[in-house]
Parts: C-alpha cells; sequence; structure tokens
C-alpha cells in the first residue's frame, strides 16, 4: 500500500470537529436559513441583501445576553451560544 504523498491532502489532525464546520449559534435565525436543507458554515449562509436576523430564544434581533444577533456576534465562546453538536 503506497503512503499518500499528496501535499493537499488534510492530515488526520487537521479535520475539523462539525461545531468548527457549523460554527453558528443553534438559535441563530434568518430568512435565509428558513430555507437551507443544512447548517450553515460561512457568513453568506445566513445572511441575505437584507442583513436581517434573530435569535430564536428572544424572536428578537437581540439575544438573551442583550447583544445583537449576527453570525459574527452568535459563536462560540458568546455567553449564550447553544452549539448544535455539543451539550
Amino acid at each position: 500500500m503506497a503512503e499518500n504523498t499528496n501535499p493537499n491532502a488534510a492530515s488526520p489532525s487537521t479535520k475539523l470537529s462539525p461545531a468548527q464546520m457549523f460554527p453558528y449559534c443553534t438559535h441563530l435565525a434568518s430568512k435565509k436559513l428558513l430555507l437551507r436543507s443544512e447548517p450553515a458554515r460561512v457568513d453568506r449562509d445566513v445572511l441575505d441583501a437584507s442583513n436581517h436576523c434573530w435569535c430564536n430564544r428572544t424572536m428578537q434581533v437581540i439575544g438573551p445576553d442583550r447583544d445583537m444577533a449576527h453570525p459574527e456576534e452568535c459563536r462560540s465562546g458568546r455567553e449564550c451560544f447553544e452549539s448544535r453538536f455539543e451539550n
């Protein structure tokens, strides 16, 4: 069996976890997200031309921590963040 020598191949140590691949809080919502069949991976998957999104916990443009609901903000490290992959 030949060893993989492709310099562009990802090594096992560089594989991303599902939480890293889909970094947004499970409560982040937008019209564009309502139409997607899979979780968002990048900001453009969340935002449409209006750039409007909201928190499904508060049903407002602010989250439970009183900060704005936005893809740049609704990520790991935020007080109210909940990953769809981790408990």
